[in-house]
């Protein structure tokens, strides 16, 4: 979700300039990044928001280093859970990897919906990205946005399950393209992703189905205000595939507040509007991501 730089006048000045001059390099590599450029974790493990995936590369390195980050991520809602956790690699703020697995947990509508109370389903994440063009926080003298493609592999458990509320594969590929910009001097952060996936419920619930059997470009969009140097508030939306007969699939949404209480951790709490999930109705709640990493 977030990125948070509150910048006095002469710092946003130095900051700036840095951008611009030869000794930006030198400057970059003694400091590293500033507070939550890196954004946080997403429920994938990559580095953005909690929903939306950003072009930032996870790590608090820059282009002459090497970072990581680990997560782990809770979020509650009126009749299930879902819990995520993982770590990302960042190589020279170019590349990163990433890995995370997620637990969904029915609770009591687990034996309302015939699987039993408490059933869970699970899903691993296995992520690359490339950043391709831009930087979202040096680049101020341009409006080029930090621009990367990625990969997430996912396999999805419990396998007959999945079959038989309708989803076609319990493996899939998604791939993406996302631009990511930071403006300093108004200390705002917005992202737009555009993703190609057959994803039911995050993947959770398999991939593709009787409405739908090929990937589906879908929207992620985040934009965040800084009101401190390591505080931002913000937004984000989500659109899904609807492939499943059983169950119509909602977008997704947040408003979150992301704090950086130290130079290496953080921690966002957000509410989340996840829609309808299984035939079960407005699935609303609260979000709580804790970061750590260097």
């Amino acid at each position: 979700m977030p990125v948070s730089l509150r910048l006095r006048p002469l710092v946003l000045l130095a900051a700036t300039a840095l951008a611009v001059t030869p000794a930006a390099a030198n400057q970059r590599r003694a400091g590293g990044k500033l507070l939550l450029t890196n954004g946080v974790s997403s429920l994938e493990g990559s580095a953005g928001g909690g929903l939306a995936t950003w072009a930032v590369i996870a790590g608090n390195e820059t282009e002459d280093g090497n970072g990581a980050t680990a997560h782990a991520t809770y979020v509650a809602l009126p009749d299930f859970d879902l819990t995520s956790a993982g770590a990302a690699i960042g190589l020279s703020d170019r590349v990163e990897l990433s890995y995370a697995y997620q637990r969904f947990d029915t609770r009591a509508a687990g034996a309302a919906l015939g699987l039993g109370r408490g059933f869970t389903f699970g899903q691993h994440v296995v992520g690359a990205k490339l950043r391709i063009a831009g930087d979202a926080v040096w680049a101020q003298q341009t409006m080029l946005p930090q621009i990367a493609v990625g990969v997430e592999y996912r396999i999805a458990e419990r396998a007959p399950v999945l079959r038989a509320v309708g989803a076609a594969q319990t493996r899939s590929a998604d791939l993406y393209v996302a631009a990511t910009k930071l403006w300093l001097a108004q200390g705002i952060v917005a992202d737009a992703t555009l993703r190609l996936t057959k994803a039911n419920q995050f993947g959770l619930l398999g991939f593709g189905g009787p409405r739908q059997d090929a990937r589906t470009a879908q929207f992620e969009g985040s934009l965040g205000k800084m009101l401190t140097r390591s505080l931002v508030v913000g937004a984000e939306y989500r659109t899904k595939p609807d492939n499943l007969a059983f169950a119509a699939e909602d977008d997704s949404y947040d408003l979150f507040a992301a704090w950086a209480f130290h130079r290496n951790a953080s921690v966002t709490a957000a509410y989340v509007d996840l829609g309808a999930i299984a035939t079960v109705r407005r699935q609303r709640g609260l979000f709580v991501s804790v970061q750590g990493g260097f």
